[in-house]
């Protein structure tokens, strides 16, 4: 089997290689990625790109022609991938997780792919009141990230796929430790507020719901989405990726890192105005047609990995949402100094050599 992983050198794609390396010991695995953040990296001994038989870098927008040639599976990943960077680069959000998406399905379709599983989102649902949203309800996104992953997924239904298998999974919320570390998500935000400053400050007023998953069991349910047979599901399949007992407020999640991190207090902003991301997710349809890749950790879990990943890090930045270890914050710096232009496209290799204080 020959697996492409778009987007391999981000937070879940470090778990994605790692865990289908582990499960497919004999597959070709090839990553495909820009690098923005391949520096933003824990203490691990391993770098993750070593469990591949090759790393390609390039542009998502204009991958080399033989990138799909002789590829089984493409698990696509690559994107624009939170609300901030959607926010602060909207146009090149909807270029890259839209148009350059559904040109890499056409492209797998085209060179015989057998299946394409597209990371999609739950923060499409955007405000809903009422019950745990299922698959067939209305979708409110509220973000240039949200609509750019309902707008690849109306792409890809809609595309003739010939013999593809297509599978968007609507993850919930991404958490927990990664060899590629994200704290611009909620759970690790709190997780690290907690240890470096002894408070957990909830910067809306802690009603919000939000649904969560664990990094590794995102990796999970990509190994089902790469493998499943049309008739589970259909040739096409949007569905959410995660279990019903992970919707959480997050004044819930606020306090649950706080009984983790000995010490730790909750400062919520009361009077924050009302964030209207809000929503239940409904994973019935996922545990019914993945009863074997269901998510294996729990919330305790995830927060205990966090905390010991960043204890072994020894990590004490106060100041970390002003760091790389947010993802909008390593793009600025990028920018700032010349390595990105404001297309979000590297420079030329000799003035970024220049830059670096390299002879060209």
């Amino acid at each position: 089997m020959h697996i492409l992983i778009t987007g391999n050198m981000g937070y879940v794609g470090a778990a994605a290689v790692r865990h289908l390396r582990h499960q497919f010991p004999d597959a070709d695995i090839t990553g495909f990625d820009s690098g923005f953040f391949a520096h933003c990296l824990t203490d691990s001994c391993v770098l993750p790109e070593a469990w591949l038989d090759r790393q390609i870098f390039g542009d998502i927008r204009n991958p080399p022609p033989d990138l799909l040639h002789g590829v089984d599976a493409v698990v696509h990943l690559a994107a624009v991938s939170n609300d901030p960077m959607g926010n602060c680069f909207e146009f090149i959000t909807g270029e890259i997780n839209r148009d350059a998406s559904l040109r890499l399905a056409e492209q797998a379709r085209d060179a015989g792919v057998g299946h394409f599983v597209f990371a999609s989102s739950c923060s499409i649902y955007g405000f809903a009141e009422g019950g745990a949203r299922k698959e067939s309800d209305i979708l409110n996104p509220l973000t240039a990230y949200a609509r750019s992953k309902i707008g690849t997924e109306e792409g890809l239904r809609a595309m003739g796929a010939g013999g593809m298998t297509i599978t968007c999974l609507r993850f919930a919320t991404a958490c927990g430790m990664s060899n590629r570390l994200r704290l611009d998500l909620v759970l690790n935000d709190f997780t690290a507020c907690a240890l470096t400053s002894g408070t957990i400050t909830v910067l809306s007023d802690g009603t919000p719901w939000r649904p969560l998953i664990d990094v590794n069991d995102m990796a999970l349910a990509i190994e089902w989405a790469m493998t499943r047979m049309p008739g589970n599901g259909g040739s096409f399949l949007a569905v959410n990726a995660g279990v019903d007992e992970w919707n959480y407020q997050v004044r819930d999640l606020a306090q649950a890192v706080a009984a983790a991190v000995p010490g730790a207090s909750v400062s919520i902003n009361s009077n924050a105005p009302p964030d209207k991301r809000s929503y239940k997710v409904d994973f019935s349809l996922f545990r019914a047609l993945a009863p074997d890749h269901q998510p294996r950790l729990r919330l305790e879990d995830s927060i205990a990995t966090m905390r010991d990943g960043l204890k072994a890090m020894k990590f004490t930045d106060r100041n970390f949402r002003n760091s790389s270890y947010i993802r909008l914050r390593a793009l600025e710096e990028h920018i700032k100094v010349g390595r990105l232009d404001e297309d979000l496209r590297w420079i030329e290799v000799a003035d970024a050599l220049a830059l670096d204080g390299i002879a060209a």
